[in-house]
């Protein structure tokens, strides 16, 4: 059974500079993808969103999927549902992301394993604001 890594991983995660593609990105500003890409940002994170209907959001290039961004991401921030997970999952392995992270309520088994067995370091069902505020980063 898939087990999130502990807050010292989860820690450095959230505290070390990344770029972030955040999946299902929204141009809302109350949608939560939005809120959290926008705090991963004031964090220092580069945040590549990545949402088919948009061109930009947050000011940055928006891109269709993971594969069209023309750079190398270290972490896949997942705001689909948990049916959506498996080929995200798929294409955060063949882009040679390092972070697959899924947000609160999203969680998928097999994909974690596969992503696990992949090399790729797993974190679902949990929100980057409340692991900031948990972990006093």
């Amino acid at each position: 059974m898939f087990q999130n890594p502990s807050d010292s991983v989860i820690r450095d995660i959230l505290a070390t500079p990344r770029t972030i593609a955040v999946v299902g990105c929204s141009p809302k500003d109350y949608r939560d993808s939005h809120r959290i890409a926008e705090l991963l940002m004031h964090r220092g994170h580069r945040v590549v969103p990545v949402n088919p209907g948009h061109k930009e959001i947050l000011g940055v290039p928006c891109y269709r999927d993971l594969a069209s961004i023309p750079f190398p991401v270290e972490m896949v921030d997942v705001f689909r549902r948990s049916e959506f997970v498996p080929d995200v999952a798929s294409q955060a392995i063949a882009i040679g992301a390092k972070i697959l992270w899924t947000q609160l309520g999203v969680y998928e088994e097999e994909a974690a394993q596969k992503a696990l067995d992949a090399g790729l370091i797993v974190i679902m069902n949990r929100c980057p604001a409340i692991e900031y505020r948990r972990l006093g980063i």
